[in-house]
Formats: structure tokens, sequence, C-alpha cells
């Protein structure tokens, strides 16, 4: 014997029958942060904003090694002149 059974119902009607809670309006909130995230990480990746923040820190790290350099070459010409033997 067979027996077919046929049920037309919405996914809600289902999820609602077998216990299952609504999780709609709280995956509506999660995309909206995810939204949200998203448009804060491209003004971010912005051209401008980004050489904003990477070009100070370049600039900073070009000028210490240019005094680490500097530093170098006096200590060397110390050592060059006080090294001498008459």
């Amino acid at each position: 014997m067979k027996v077919n059974v046929e049920v037309t119902c919405t996914p809600e009607e289902a999820r609602a029958f077998f216990g299952l809670p609504d999780l709609g309006p709280m995956q509506q909130r999660v995309i909206g942060e995810i939204e949200e995230r998203l448009r804060s990480s491209l003004n971010a990746m912005n051209p401008e904003t980004i050489f904003k923040t990477w070009l100070p820190a370049s600039m900073q790290g070009v000028e210490q090694m240019q005094q680490l350099q500097q530093a170098f070459w006096s200590q060397l010409a110390n050592i060059a002149t006080t090294g001498k033997k008459e």
C-alpha cells in the first residue's frame, strides 16, 4: 500500500508547524550591520584617506633613516679623526 500526502504551505507556516523560530528580524539586523561595516571599510579604502594615513608614517621613517645615517657618518668621522696616531 502506498500513501502520498501533499502539503501546501509557505516556509513561514512550515517553520511554525515544526516549532522553529522566525529568524527574519535577526537576519535583517545582521545584514544591516554587515552593510554598515562594508560602507565604512570602503570609506577607509578611499585613495585620499590611504594617502593621508600612510604618507606621514613613511615620511617619518625617511627622516629617521636620515638621522640614523647622519649619526653613523658622524661616528665614522670621529673614529677616523681620533684614531690617527702621530
